[in-house]
């Protein structure tokens, strides 16, 4: 029997994906931990108790069973809104909640209601318009919302935080031919000039009001222009495309009509799916007609997409040319205008002395993977996160100055297992040099299809902790007394759609993870001198709450009629909220003696030494740790500690070895690394 000494001085692999557990070959199994459950990755290496959820609102009554998605909107950096938009009654009206500084804005426009509806008109086809698919963009004051089953809107702030309104867009539509139709000109035509604005008088009466946007073209190729105006049947208004060769007469049967042309997005036809801002235009793509389409407006007027006459500033249309139908996903102004499919992933290429226009529009294939539908890709420093098409992998695509090409990095290769069904996906971007970027993705709640319920991952979020200067890729699971429905994030305030069950009904919460609290749905009062009640809490009724008070640790109580007991009175606040299970337990331990490899034999644990920071609970293995010297319930609360801590006095031998970190308290807790001894037997 030998004993071996051992340190794990960074997590930064995060939780490994469990078919990794044999490779005890690779480096990052010994950075990794088999799970990691409601905790945070340091960049550092160390890991902490994920923060609490601070309770913003309810939104059931405003119907969000039905389905809802946060939008972040940012006016400037001192005033920055969440929008949760509700789908209040799915074929007909979608409601916006408007959130400021972690509230909710109330009295909007003056109308004494805490939203603002917008009708989305007459549905084909559909039953149910499904707000998981909308899409969004903003600038400056206006938020541009589409959604491929009714037409672009925008949501507008006004001069004041309570004042938005929802409206149509006034667009002028692009026009596509679905069905291409010819007709010889049975009547001599003559056009007044050779090139732009032109007036086109027949010989005898010929044209009709629904001929505008339709085009005449001479059968020598030497002019083709788009009708814009019917004067009458003997003349009408064209815009020349392809200049005249003159401005003498055409005879009859020398032109023909080119028709077929119609609205390229209405009701029959669908509508855009997808928006983006990018090289001062406004970006649509991807409707169900035309759905490996991109139309972007003129320069500098966002809902200008009726093409001209081909100028640098026009609109443009621009189609995916594949062997196969890549339905557009997504679209992301970038170092590029990226453009995520079905089947892979293209850009079109520009540069500062090249710029796109109508005439050198072209689209290339950067990657092969295909991207996951109604969830928006993300612009990182480093690249764009998108899903992979399966909903099984996190991508990175990136253009890499060595291959001068763009490349896609799988970001999840070690922890696959957590994504199940992704829905929406979030950004927090790191604000100083000692964060990271965090990435988080909602899992749906469905108990089929890959991965089903039984994994225990559907309705959480996998959050990523993303540094790539240090090659942090740590990814842990984020649970809740619920399932998250969404998330977002308000510049560095990270809001959450939370379904929980009480009293028996489902209950939609709007919540914000907040670093000062340790508890779920959690409010947090201040307290007054004699105070041993706190209302407050009706959002919980039913519910055993755990109690903070003053940094100190009161037993669990239930809350009733809203209302919060505490053991005694309080000086500063009162926090209650939902507790939370903390797990993080190490890869099974595998060592190598001079013999070889010990897979095979019983090891114990003999000692476990964390190294502590600013932490008030942790226990090992089971067994609570000692950290402090008054008891929980002293007064001063709870101590922090900050050290190593040498823990002892475990027992049984196994041939899988692991260290399992607990909580028995909901506390902060920071490990930053961790020394063990392990005993070998036999």
């Amino acid at each position: 029997m030998s004993v071996v000494q051992r340190y794990q001085s960074s997590f930064a692999i995060g939780e490994i994906d469990p078919l990794l557990r044999g490779r005890i070959d690779i480096n990052q199994y010994y950075a990794g931990v088999q799970q990691a459950q409601n905790v945070i990755f340091e960049p550092q290496g160390g890991f902490s108790r994920r923060p609490g959820l601070k309770f913003i609102n309810d939104s059931t009554g405003n119907n969000a069973a039905n389905g809802s998605m946060l939008i972040p909107f940012e006016f400037n950096t001192e005033q920055t809104f969440m929008i949760h938009a509700i789908a209040h009654n799915t074929t007909s009206t979608i409601r916006f909640e408007i959130y400021n500084n972690q509230s909710l804005v109330g009295n909007i426009n003056g109308s004494g209601n805490a939203y603002v509806d917008y009708s989305v008109g007459t549905l084909t086809g559909v039953t149910n318009f499904d707000i998981n698919k909308l899409n969004f963009a903003q600038s400056a004051d206006t938020l541009i919302l589409v959604h491929p089953h009714f037409a672009p809107f925008q949501l507008k702030r006004g001069a004041t935080n309570s004042t938005w309104t929802a409206t149509a867009l006034s667009l002028t539509v692009p026009k596509h031919q679905f069905t291409q139709t010819t007709a010889n000109g049975t009547v001599a035509i003559t056009p007044d000039g050779t090139d732009d604005a032109v007036t086109v008088t027949a010989a005898s009466s010929l044209f009709a009001s629904s001929d505008v946007d339709q085009f005449i073209e001479a059968d020598n190729g030497f002019g083709r222009a788009r009708i814009v105006k019917f004067v009458s049947a003997t003349e009408v208004d064209v815009i020349a495309e392809v200049p005249f060769f003159d401005d003498e007469q055409i005879a009859a049967n020398d032109w023909f009509f080119d028709r077929g042309f119609e609205d390229a997005w209405s009701t029959s036809k669908g509508w855009p799916a997808t928006v983006t801002f990018h090289e001062g235009r406004l970006w649509f793509g991807g409707s169900y007609s035309l759905p490996t389409t991109l139309f972007a407006s003129k320069v500098g007027q966002f809902f200008n997409f009726r093409q001209a006459e081909g100028l640098d500033d026009d609109a443009i249309k621009v189609s995916l040319q594949t062997d196969r139908l890549n339905t557009i996903t997504g679209i992301q102004s970038g170092r590029d205008l990226q453009v995520f499919t079905t089947g892979g992933e293209f850009f079109l290429p520009q540069s500062d002395l090249d710029p796109i226009t109508p005439l050198n529009t072209v689209i290339r294939s950067a990657t092969k993977r295909g991207a996951k539908e109604n969830i928006k890709p993300i612009q990182q420093e480093t690249g764009t996160l998108f899903i992979q098409r399966q909903g099984k992998t996190l991508r990175e695509m990136s253009f890499s100055d060595v291959e001068l090409s763009y490349v896609s990095q799988n970001i999840s290769l070690l922890s696959s297992h957590l994504l199940v069904d992704p829905k929406r996906m979030a950004l927090r971007s790191a604000t100083d040099t000692t964060e990271g970027d965090l990435l988080l993705i909602v899992n749906g709640d469905s108990s089929t299809g890959y991965r089903a319920a039984s994994t225990g991952f559907t309705g959480g979020i996998a959050a990523f902790m993303l540094n790539k200067q240090q090659n942090v890729v740590a990814p842990s699971f984020l649970k809740t007394d619920g399932d998250f429905v969404d998330v977002a994030v308000d510049l560095d305030t990270i809001y959450v759609v939370v379904k929980r069950t009480i009293g028996g009904s489902a209950k939609y919460y709007v919540e914000v993870f907040d670093d000062d609290m340790t508890t779920d749905s959690g409010v947090q009062s201040n307290a007054a001198f004699g105070m041993t009640t706190y209302a407050g809490h009706s959002h919980l009724e039913g519910k055993t709450v755990a109690v903070i008070r003053d940094d100190i640790v009161d037993p669990s109580v239930t809350v009733a009629g809203g209302i919060v007991s505490v053991a005694s009175t309080a000086s500063s606040y009162v926090e209650a909220g939902l507790d939370y299970d903390v797990i993080v337990e190490t890869m099974p331990i595998e060592l190598q003696l001079p013999t070889g490899n010990v897979v095979s034999k019983q090891k114990r644990v003999v000692e476990a030494n964390p190294v502590l920071y600013r932490s008030q609970n942790i226990a090992i293995n089971g067994n609570t740790v000692n950290l402090q010297s008054l008891p929980a319930s002293g007064a001063g609360g709870v101590p922090t500690f900050t050290g190593v801590k040498k823990v002892q006095g475990f027992t049984g031998y196994s041939l899988e070895a692991t260290i399992r970190i607990t909580m028995t308290q909901p506390v902060f807790l920071t490990v930053l690394s961790l020394d063990y001894a392990v005993s070998v037997g036999s």
